[in-house]
């Protein structure tokens, strides 16, 4: 199992595959028992990377040629696994040099064995250090970013990246109260609790397999942050009648605003990405809802809209997704400080291709899982200031989130980790009528 967690997280590191690919190209390989622990070992060894890699440098007498980084891999794992996991040492050095032979590099077994015995012995844990990216375990340019954004909370913002995120529940307002689906669960000896705020969420205690989950395939509850619930309520407030959801995968905002709006929405749901559309199908399907939705690009509305108005229109925007490392710890080594500047360009050519699609009177809810002012209140405020029919509806859905909500120049965040939510943004605009 160690060896095929060392290829996963060398996929990452090296070949740049996101880790969900990996994962999923690789877990069948181990048993059914063993999934978990090979998820564990690999989104902690990514979430450290940076600090693991320090101490690697430390250990290794020479660098290793490219040809094995698999084993660069393997000894972060292994240190990892000394560190912050409940395996016992010995089991620990143990596995991980069998997996190098497992590896088929059965020469680097006894470096691998020296470098965690030297770990042990030397203590190398409590010393510090030697810079901000070890400190943090994240890349530089990305602390820089926090810092110059959030000046008084990129620290908090850094180590909540690196914490392990709680699993969040949207209860199926269609079928069932939060209390009552909070029974069901105590029923199932699952803990969940609300949270003041968030009217149809609960926070499980302990992650469980979806399986386990009380008419989870019956559609009565689905997983998804807290935070990223906010969409649907917060666009729905005031909106009824044609509403779409521009960039609709996977379809958790889309089956949300499904059974928040019921017959008084009609719902078009848009995806570039063709093969994510069966997902967005899936989840709906197993909601019991359907909309109408098209596999085109949001951007070019000419190729899809049949040139009626919506009004309402969700814009939950692609973006760096800063806002979800702990979910993602991938993202810190993937994304690079180029590709803000692109997504930005991106993000503003949505809202300029989507707003003449609003009626008047109507409203569009600009929303990003990024913590970074370039993808946020700066596209948001750029475009306000080139559109005199725009103006922003800054009022909140409820006011139980207001002490959760960082007001910007346009728009809200929540930043990562307060009360165990993921990284968002919204900005409510609405056109004004003429």
């Amino acid at each position: 199992m160690r060896a095929v967690a060392a290829e996963i997280v060398d996929a990452v590191t090296t070949g740049g595959q996101s880790l969900d690919a990996a994962i999923a190209d690789n877990e069948g390989r181990v048993s059914a028992n063993d999934r978990s622990l090979l998820r564990m070992l690999c989104y902690g060894a990514l979430r450290h990377h940076w600090q693991l890699s320090g101490w690697a440098r430390k250990l290794l007498a020479r660098p290793l040629k490219r040809k094995d980084s698999v084993i660069n891999a393997l000894l972060s794992l292994g240190l990892y696994q000394l560190v912050d996991t409940r395996i016992p040492d010995h089991a620990a050095v143990s596995q991980t040099v069998e997996a190098a032979r497992l590896l088929r590099r059965p020469k680097h077994a006894g470096l691998i064995n020296a470098c965690l015995r030297r770990f042990q012995r030397e203590n190398l844990a409590a010393g510090p250090q030697d810079d901000e990216e070890g400190r943090w375990n994240h890349p530089q340019w990305l602390i820089d970013t926090f810092r110059r954004d959030w000046p008084d909370d990129w620290e908090a913002i850094l180590a909540a990246n690196d914490e392990r995120a709680p699993m969040w529940l949207r209860v199926n307002s269609s079928r069932n109260q939060v209390a009552e689906y909070r029974e069901k669960l105590d029923g199932a000896g699952i803990s969940a609790d609300p949270l003041a705020g968030f009217p149809d969420a609960l926070r499980l205690s302990e992650p469980v397999l979806v399986e386990g989950l009380p008419g989870f395939a019956d559609g009565d509850a689905s997983v998804q942050d807290a935070a990223a619930q906010l969409a649907a309520r917060w666009l729905l407030t005031g909106s009824c009648g044609r509403i779409l959801d521009a960039c609709a995968a996977p379809g958790g905002k889309s089956g949300h605003l499904l059974e928040l709006g019921g017959d008084d929405i009609a719902l078009t749901a848009v995806e570039s990405d063709v093969s994510r559309i069966d997902g967005i199908n899936q989840n709906l399907g197993r909601l019991g809802q359907s909309a109408t939705i098209i596999a085109a690009d949001a951007s070019k509305p000419w190729e899809w809209w049949d040139g009626e108005s919506f009004d309402g229109i969700l814009l939950d925007a692609p973006c760096s997704a800063t806002g979800v490392i702990r979910r993602h710890p991938d993202i810190k080594l993937l994304r690079r400080a180029s590709d803000i500047q692109d997504l930005s360009r991106l993000q503003s050519a949505l809202l300029e291709a989507l707003w003449p699609l609003l009626s008047p009177g109507g409203r569009l809810l600009y929303a990003t899982c990024s913590t970074l002012a370039a993808e946020n209140d700066v596209v948001v405020a750029e475009f306000l200031a080139s559109h005199d029919d725009a103006m922003e509806d800054d009022v909140l859905p409820n006011n139980n989130i207001r002490d959760l909500m960082r007001r910007k120049v346009c728009g809200y965040q929540v930043l990562p980790g307060t009360a165990g939510l993921d990284g968002f943004y919204y900005a409510r605009l609405e056109k004004k009528v003429s």
